[in-house]
């Protein structure tokens, strides 16, 4: 008996190719899953600050919250965006934003924590990838990280706002820490329609491949 091994090798590499297909796709539909969260929960971080702000205005008076009192002068950023190759690769064609907040604190260490506790956050574990031991290991890393930056931060936040008063209204506070939340949000669906378009880009080059072979 004539046993033919190249049909199981055969079949072994179009299960294989299909199992790399379907898991492009899953990649694909998860990440625009994730991406879609993100803009909801943008819309509804900016309609909080948008209240908070203007109950802030109300309890203060609007000659004590108004644009007028910004500086428009030429001053150094507080917060940038760093943009680089997605993990180093230089040919990778996928860009990584990362959000360095409050850039103006003297204080090296400080600016070194927020921004890995800023890099940390942009890069949400995919549902079906998660784990409940990768899930506590980050909220670890996380804790770790704001209580190295949080007295700088609080510092350079409370200096921002100075230009209001010396005694502003909590709902002002409030409203700025929902514009910084909704800030690190965008950031995140930047990062995240950089996956989805990446995503995108093998499924339909293995589409492509398809009609090749056809």
């Amino acid at each position: 008996m004539v046993v033919d091994h190249e049909t199981p090798s055969l079949e072994n590499g179009q299960t294989d190719k299909e199992v790399e297909e379907n898991a492009n796709v899953l990649q694909f539909m998860d990440s625009m899953d994730a991406y879609l969260t993100l803009i909801h929960s943008l819309s509804s971080t900016l309609r909080r600050g948008w209240l908070e702000l203007a109950s802030a205005r109300h309890s203060m008076g609007a000659s004590r919250v108004n644009t007028v009192l910004l500086d428009h002068t030429s001053h150094p950023a507080a917060t940038s965006l760093l943009v680089t190759q997605d993990e180093g690769k230089v040919d990778s064609g996928k860009p990584h934003f990362t959000l360095c907040k409050w850039e103006s604190s003297s204080n090296e260490n400080s600016l070194l924590g927020e921004k890995q506790s800023s890099q940390d956050k942009l890069h949400p574990q995919l549902r079906h990838r998660g784990s409940t031991e990768l899930y506590e290991e980050k909220t670890s890393s996380d804790n770790k990280a704001s209580r190295e930056v949080d007295d700088p931060v609080q510092k350079e936040r409370s200096k921002s706002l100075s230009m209001f008063g010396t005694l502003v209204s909590p709902k002002l506070r409030a409203a700025q820490l929902s514009f910084e939340a909704a800030l690190e949000t965008l950031v995140e669906i930047a990062n995240m329609r950089s996956e989805m378009l990446c995503a995108f880009d093998q499924v339909n080059m293995k589409l492509e491949g398809r009609k090749d072979e056809k």
